[in-house]
C-alpha cells in the first residue's frame, strides 16, 4: 500500500568513533598503567620456569633464612627455599585462580541480574531476595565459612569468591538493565514485536554491561586479597605451595627476617594496584558521563 508505513531498524545512540575512542585511550594515564603492571605480572607468570634459577620446593638447609643477595634476590624463607623462585610462581597460582574466580562470579551473577532486571514480577522477587540473603554477611568471613566447611585448598577458595562475588554483579546488573529498558530503542523494539531474547540480547545488555566490566577489573585486585588472606590464616593454598598469603604467613613470625614476607607482600600490592588502575582507565573510558569529548 503507498501509505503503510516502513519499518524502521532501532538502534541505541551511536557510541563515539573509533579513533576518538583510542585518543581516549591514549590519555588514560590510570589505563596504561594499569596495564603495563598487569602485562608485566602475565608474562612473569607465563615465562615464569624460564626466568627463575630454583625450584620454588626445593629445600635447602644450608641457606635457610639468608638475607637478599646476589644469589637469592630475595633472600630464602626459613627451609632455603628461593623466595625470588616463589614470589614468581606465585604469580602461577594466585593471579590464575583469582581471574577464574572473577570470571564465574560476574558470568553467573550478570545472567541471574539481567533476568531479575528484564523478567520483573515474582521472579525478580524471588532473585533479589536470594541476592539480599548473600550481601547480609561480609564477604571475607561468608568465605571464611565456606573453606572452613570444604576444608583447606585454592578450589575450594575458588568457590567461596564464587559464591561470595555473584550477588553483587546480580545486584549492579539488575540497576542497569532497568534503566536500559525504559529507553525509547528498547520499547521502540518491543512494540515493533521483536522476541524478548532478541531485545534483550541486541538492545538493552550491550548498553548495561560496561559496569559490570568495570567492576570484574576491579574485582580481580580484591579476590587476590582474598585469596591471600585465605591462605594467610590457613584456609587456602596447602603448604609448600608457593602462594602470597601462605608466605607471609610463615614470615611473620619472623619479624626480624624481613624480605621473608615483604617481597610476597609487595606483589601483591602491585597487583592490587595494576588491576585498580586498568578498572579505573576502562571506567575513564566506557562510562559517558566521564567522557570530556
Amino acid at each position: 500500500m503507498a501509505g503503510a508505513a516502513r519499518p524502521v531498524a532501532i538502534s541505541a545512540t551511536r557510541g563515539p568513533t573509533a579513533p576518538a575512542r583510542w585518543a581516549r585511550v591514549r590519555r588514560s594515564r590510570a589505563l596504561w598503567a594499569g596495564a603495563v603492571i598487569v602485562g608485566a605480572w602475565a608474562l612473569l607468570a607465563a615465562m615464569g620456569p624460564l626466568l627463575v634459577p630454583y625450584s620454588p620446593l626445593d629445600l635447602d638447609v644450608m641457606s635457610r633464612l639468608e638475607p637478599p643477595s646476589a644469589r637469592h634476590l630475595f633472600g630464602t624463607d626459613e627451609a632455603g627455599r628461593d623466595n625470588f623462585s616463589r614470589v614468581v610462581y606465585g604469580a602461577r597460582v594466585t593471579i590464575p585462580v583469582a581471574f577464574g574466580a572473577v570470571v564465574v562470579a560476574s558470568t553467573f551473577g550478570v545472567g541471574v541480574g539481567a533476568v531479575s532486571g528484564y523478567v520483573g514480577g515474582r521472579v525478580d522477587e524471588v532473585l533479589m531476595r536470594v541476592v539480599d540473603v548473600v550481601l547480609a554477611f561480609p564477604s571475607i568471613v561468608l568465605a571464611m565459612a565456606i573453606t572452613a566447611a570444604l576444608g583447606p585448598g585454592l578450589p575450594h577458595a575458588m568457590l567461596a569468591i564464587v559464591l561470595v562475588g555473584w550477588a553483587e554483579y546480580s545486584r549492579l546488573m539488575r540497576g542497569q538493565i532497568l534503566a536500559a529498558k525504559a529507553n525509547d530503542y528498547v520499547l521502540a523494539a518491543r512494540a515493533l514485536g521483536a522476541p524478548a531474547w532478541r531485545v534483550l540480547l541486541r538492545h538493552v545488555l550491550p548498553n548495561a554491561f560496561p559496569p559490570a566490566v568495570v567492576k570484574a577489573t576491579l574485582d580481580i585486585g580484591n579476590a587476590v586479597i582474598l585469596i591471600a588472606a585465605l591462605s594467610f590464616i590457613g584456609l587456602g593454598a596447602v603448604p609448600p605451595a608457593p602462594e602470597w598469603g601462605a608466605m607471609i604467613a610463615a614470615g611473620q613470625a619472623k619479624f626480624e627476617y624481613w624480605w621473608v614476607a615483604t617481597f610476597p607482600g609487595l606483589a601483591i600490592l602491585s597487583v592490587v594496584l595494576g588491576f585498580n588502575f586498568l578498572g579505573d582507565g576502562l571506567q575513564d573510558l566506557l562510562n559517558p558521563r566521564l567522557r570530556d569529548d
